[in-house]
C-alpha cells in the first residue's frame, strides 16, 4: 500500500510540474512533420532505458515520422559536450534536443564549478540556435545520486538549480526529475533503492515509473510508458 501511495504521488507530481502547452516536436508530429530528435548527455542517457521506451511511443503513434538519436556519451560532461556539439548534435540537423549533464558537471573529479557548467550549457545552447535557430532545446534534471555517488557529487543540487536557472532565462522547457526522484528518496528509500539499483543510473523499472512519464507529460504525449525496456541506446545515422 506504502508504494502504491508513493507511485500515485508520483504520477499526481508529474502532472503538476508539466501540466501545459505540448512541445514543439509533438505539435509538429501532429501536424504531420518529420521530426528528429536528439538526446545528449551522460551514461543517464546513453544507457538509460527511457530512451528506448521514448522510442517505442514516438513509434507507435507517429509511425514513420521521428528519428530518435542518442548521441549521449557515459562518464561524460558538459565541457564534453561542448566539444563535441558539432558532431553529436549541430551535424544531426535536429528538430528537438534534450540535454542533461548536470550529474557529472557536479563530479569533484572533473573540478567543474558551476558557473563553468552554466557557461558551457550556455555555449551549447547558443551554438544550436545559430546553426538552425528554430530548434526547440529542452533541459532535463536527474535523479540524486546516493551514497558514494552523492559523496563525489556534494554539490549536485546547485548544478540541476542552474538547468532551472538557464530554462527559466531562456524561456526553455525543462523536465525536472529530481523533483519527481526526492520524494522517493526521502520516504521509502527501498524502493529508490529498487528503482536505482547502484546508487546512480535508474534501471528500467525506474525509467518507466518516473522518467518516461515526466517526458512524455513534459513533451505533450499522452501515453503509458512502456514497461522495461533493455536500456539500449538508439542507432546514430
Amino acid at each position: 500500500m506504502k508504494r502504491f501511495v508513493m507511485t500515485l504521488a508520483i504520477l499526481t507530481l508529474v502532472s503538476n510540474v508539466f501540466a501545459g502547452e505540448r512541445s514543439n516536436l509533438v505539435s509538429n508530429l501532429k501536424a504531420g512533420k518529420q521530426q528528429t530528435l536528439v538526446v545528449y548527455g551522460t551514461s543517464l542517457t546513453a544507457a538509460g532505458a527511457w530512451v528506448g521506451q521514448l522510442q517505442k511511443v514516438l513509434n507507435e503513434q507517429y509511425p514513420g515520422q521521428a528519428t530518435l538519436i542518442n548521441s549521449g556519451e557515459g562518464a561524460m560532461w558538459s565541457k564534453w559536450g561542448a566539444d563535441n556539439l558539432d558532431t553529436r548534435v549541430i551535424q544531426k540537423k535536429p528538430d528537438t534536443v534534450l540535454i542533461e549533464f548536470a550529474i557529472n558537471d557536479a563530479y569533484l573529479d572533473y573540478k567543474t564549478s558551476v558557473a563553468e557548467a552554466r557557461s558551457n550549457l550556455t555555449n551549447m545552447i547558443d551554438r544550436i540556435l545559430a546553426s538552425k535557430p528554430e530548434t526547440e532545446i529542452i533541459l532535463m534534471t536527474m535523479n540524486p545520486p546516493i551514497g558514494v555517488h552523492l559523496e563525489r557529487r556534494p554539490g549536485i543540487k546547485d548544478y540541476y538549480q542552474m538547468y532551472r536557472d538557464v530554462a527559466k532565462e531562456r524561456n526553455l522547457l525543462l523536465i525536472d526529475h529530481y523533483a519527481n526522484w526526492e520524494p522517493i528518496m526521502e520516504k521509502d528509500k527501498t524502493l529508490f533503492a529498487k528503482y536505482v539499483p547502484d546508487g546512480i543510473h535508474p534501471g528500467p523499472e525506474g525509467c518507466t515509473r518516473v522518467i518516461t512519464p515526466a517526458i512524455l507529460k513534459g513533451l505533450g504525449i499522452k501515453a503509458e510508458p512502456p514497461a522495461g525496456g533493455d536500456g539500449k541506446p538508439a542507432p546514430q545515422p
